[in-house]
C-alpha cells in the first residue's frame, strides 16, 4: 500500500530534525513499514505500564540519536571527499557542479590534478574507484532528495602535507603531493579507504530504516573492495614501512583503542585488517572526524574539511 516513494518522503522530512524523526518512527510503526526501532503503538487504554515505559525509552533514544537523514548526510560528506580525490587523479577535475548543490554552504576544492600513472593496472583501479565514488555521491543525493547537503570546502593539498608530517613520512619543512606519482597516490588513497570502511560499519547501527541500511551495507562492501585493492597494490610495491607510519598516525587521532593495522603483521601480508574474530573494525562518526580533521580533540573543522562538514553530524571526539 505504501511504496518506496512514500517512505523516502517520510525519511526526507525527518532528516536533520529529531522531533520530525520521532514522528516518523511512530508513523512507520503504526503503518507497518518495517522500520527497525519503530514499534506498533499500543492503544493508551490497554497499554501496560511496562509498555508505556519501554515506549518512552525508545522515544527518548530516537530523539537523542541522529536521524537517518543526518547519518546519510554524514556519509555524503565523506563521499564528496573521496570522489573529488579520485576524480582529480584520473580525470584532472572533480565532480560536476550539478553533483555538489544542496543544504548548507557549498565550498570549493583546493588542490588536485591528474596523476601520471606508471602501472596500467593501477590506473584502471583508480578509474574504477573514481566511478564508484561518483556513483555513491549520486545515490546518496538521490536518496536524501531535498535534504541532501552540498559539498563542503575540501582541501586536497595542505591536508595531505599535514598528515604526512604528523606520520613522520616527510620532514617538518617538506611537502607531500598525493598526485606527484602513483606511489604517493596509493599512500594518499590508503588514508581514506580504511577509514571509509570503519565509518560505514560504525554508522550502520544508527540507521533505522531497512531500505537505507541495506544501501549503506552495499556501499560498505564496495568501500571494502576499494580498500583491499589499495592495500594489495601497496603490498606489491613494498611500501609497508610508509603504510605503517600512516596507520600509526591514524590510530593516534581516534582515541586509545587500536582500530588500525598496516599491510604487514608479523612479516606476513595483512590485506584485510580485522580483529581476532575476523571482523572489520568500526569507528564512530566522532572518531572518523578526528581523522579527517587531523585533530584528536573535539573540534568542528580542520584537515581535509577546513570549514567543517555540512549537516548535523560535524563535531569530532
Amino acid at each position: 500500500m505504501f511504496g518506496k516513494t512514500f517512505v523516502k518522503e517520510l525519511i526526507g522530512r525527518s532528516a536533520e530534525n529529531s522531533s520530525d524523526r520521532r514522528r516518523f518512527l511512530q508513523s512507520a510503526g503504526a503503518l507497518g513499514l518495517g522500520v527497525v526501532g519503530g514499534s506498533v503503538l499500543a492503544s493508551p487504554a490497554v497499554a501496560a505500564p511496562e509498555q508505556e515505559a519501554a515506549a518512552a525509552e525508545q522515544e527518548a533514544a530516537a530523539a537523542a540519536a541522529p536521524s537517518d537523514g543526518a547519518v546519510l548526510n554524514f556519509a555524503l560528506n565523506l563521499e564528496y571527499l573521496e570522489a573529488e580525490f579520485y576524480l582529480h587523479a584520473v580525470n584532472g577535475e572533480g565532480l560536476a557542479d550539478s553533483f555538489t548543490t544542496g543544504k548548507g554552504t557549498r565550498g570549493g576544492v583546493t588542490g588536485g590534478r591528474a596523476v601520471k600513472f606508471d602501472t596500467p593496472a593501477i590506473k584502471q583501479y583508480a578509474q574504477e574507484i573514481a566511478n564508484d565514488e561518483r556513483a555513491h555521491v549520486n545515490f546518496l543525493r538521490g536518496a536524501l532528495g531535498k535534504a541532501a547537503v552540498s559539498r563542503p570546502t575540501i582541501d586536497l593539498r595542505d591536508s595531505f602535507t599535514a598528515a604526512a608530517r604528523a606520520a613522520g613520512l616527510i620532514g617538518a619543512t617538506e611537502t607531500f603531493d598525493p598526485y606527484a606519482n602513483e606511489n604517493n597516490f596509493l599512500l594518499a588513497a590508503y588514508l581514506f579507504e580504511d577509514v571509509g570502511v570503519t565509518a560505514y560499519k560504525g554508522a550502520a547501527p544508527l540507521i533505522s530504516n531497512k531500505t537505507y541500511l541495506e544501501a549503506a551495507a552495499g556501499i560498505l562492501a564496495v568501500e571494502a573492495y576499494h580498500a583491499a585493492t589499495i592495500r594489495t597494490s601497496l603490498f606489491e610495491k613494498d611500501l609497508a614501512p610508509a603504510v605503517e607510519k600512516l596507520s600509526a598516525a591514524r590510530d593516534s587521532l581516534d582515541g586509545k583503542t587500536e582500530l588500525d593495522q598496516g599491510i604487514l603483521v608479523n612479516g606476513r601480508a595483512n590485506i584485510n585488517p580485522t580483529n581476532k574474530s575476523g571482523i572489520a573494525y568500526s569507528r564512530t562518526p566522532g572518531q572518523v572526524l578526528n581523522i579527517v580533521y587531523l585533530n584528536p580533540g573535539k573540534v568542528s573543522k580542520g584537515g581535509f574539511y577546513p570549514k567543517g562538514l555540512n549537516g548535523d553530524v560535524r563535531v569530532s571526539g
